[in-house]
């Protein structure tokens, strides 16, 4: 079963150009939302990271990760 990938991110943030460069070379296909072009994405984070807005934010499938390295998402895809 191929599970979704998600980054949810925002302009600025280095552990975020970080982390998507590591997903860009490893070939991983994903989704990326700015969390500040996306008001319920934010909310989305705050929930998943005891209230902060902390990005990198990953889903894989349905598991959320608060700034993950990509051997983490590389593990939860299985």
């Amino acid at each position: 079963m191929s599970k979704d990938v998600t980054v949810y991110w925002r302009p600025g943030c280095g552990f975020c150009i970080g982390l998507l460069r590591d997903i860009d070379e490893a070939g991983l296909t994903h989704a990326r939302i700015n969390i500040w072009d996306d008001a319920d994405a934010a909310a989305f984070v705050r929930s998943v990271a005891n209230g902060s807005e902390t990005v990198p934010t990953v889903m894989v499938g349905n598991q959320a990760m608060v700034n993950p390295n990509l051997q983490q998402i590389q593990a939860a895809l299985g």
